[in-house]
């Protein structure tokens, strides 16, 4: 057997370096994450821990679902089943034509049509204004912009009810211009631009947004406007979605500002008039109830479709990097 020296270095010339050992990664050795509940405690009390979760599951779903199954069965029922002292969680007899009667009996494409009309245009109006007042409150640094950021948030804490006399003087006779809105879009349109809430959503998107980009594009000639248009609009499209689902529901659902502001029956939105309809004696209760559940499955629809945007949405501007 021959043994071999190792190959000396040459004097003068650095040994090279070894390279360091991998460490092996084991399942369950990655960084740590934060929860409610330790991993300890979750393995030491797991049969405890999944009957409260289930538990509270069940409940909120039934919470929630039920009253719309409610609706939705009822609407079916016929008006005798209707009336029973005893109601029918599961109808006995399926009238399924009581929403195409509802839907033309109570004049629905009507309404639906108003509502879609001022759904939309508050949309494209309080889109427009938030984001100027956000992107103006983030970038363009005003005098007195904290001073009038405080006053924004302020408003959040007034209750809706406090502002509707205010508001209601406003909408009839306006300021400067001295005129009445009633019975006109604009009466929806401007109040629902006025919104705190997607002002400090947008602004604090806008703040993760790196200055150097706008300052690049300052160099090369865009203005505010334009670095708005290109940068800033097309990296907020996760938070732009979000604020607009905001917008478009609550002007959906909205009840009370438009019975106030929309006394014409031609003009009223749908929810208005389903209650007007409610107090007379020409529709049954079941078409009454057709015509609730017609007017809910928008909105049911776009949260079912939008629910991960809207969570992804307002966690995006939430971390830097």
């Amino acid at each position: 057997m021959t043994l071999t020296a190792p190959p000396r270095t040459p004097i003068g010339v650095p040994p090279a370096p070894v390279p360091p050992r991998r460490k092996r990664r084991t399942a369950g050795t990655g960084p740590a994450t934060r929860t409610l509940i330790s991993n300890v405690d979750l393995r030491r009390h797991r049969g405890l821990y999944f009957t409260v979760l289930g538990l509270t599951i069940t409940v909120f779903v039934l919470v929630f679902l039920v009253p719309l199954y409610w609706m939705f069965a009822s609407a079916v029922k016929s008006p005798a089943e209707y009336a029973l002292s005893t109601p029918t969680f599961i109808p006995h007899s399926w009238h399924p034509e009581n929403y195409p009667t509802a839907w033309s009996n109570m004049r629905i494409a009507r309404y639906f049509t108003n509502t879609v009309l001022y759904a939309t245009g508050g949309w494209l109006i309080a889109l427009v204004f938030d984001v100027g007042v956000a992107y103006a409150l983030s970038k363009l640094k005003p005098a007195f912009g904290k001073i009038l950021l405080g006053a924004v948030l302020a408003s959040l804490m007034l209750p809706a009810s406090a502002l509707l006399v205010p508001a209601y003087l406003t909408v009839v006779d306006v300021p400067l211009v001295h005129v009445n809105l009633l019975n006109t879009p604009w009466a929806l349109w401007l109040p629902a631009a006025a919104n705190a809430f997607n002002v400090y959503v947008l602004k604090r998107f806008f703040d993760q947004i790196p200055d150097d980009l706008l300052d690049a594009a300052s160099i090369d000639g865009a203005g505010k406007l334009r670095q708005l248009w290109s940068i800033m609009l097309p990296l907020s499209r996760p938070v732009l979605g979000v604020v607009s689902i905001f917008i478009i529901i609550a002007l959906w659902k909205d009840f009370l500002w438009p019975l106030l502001v929309l006394p014409d029956p031609e003009a009223q939105t749908l929810s208005v008039a389903l209650s007007r309809l409610a107090n007379t004696s020409q529709v049954p209760p079941t078409e009454f109830m057709a015509g609730l559940a017609i007017a809910s499955v928008p909105m049911i629809v776009v949260f079912l479709i939008f629910q991960r945007s809207i969570i992804g949405g307002l966690s995006a501007g939430s971390m830097k990097g």
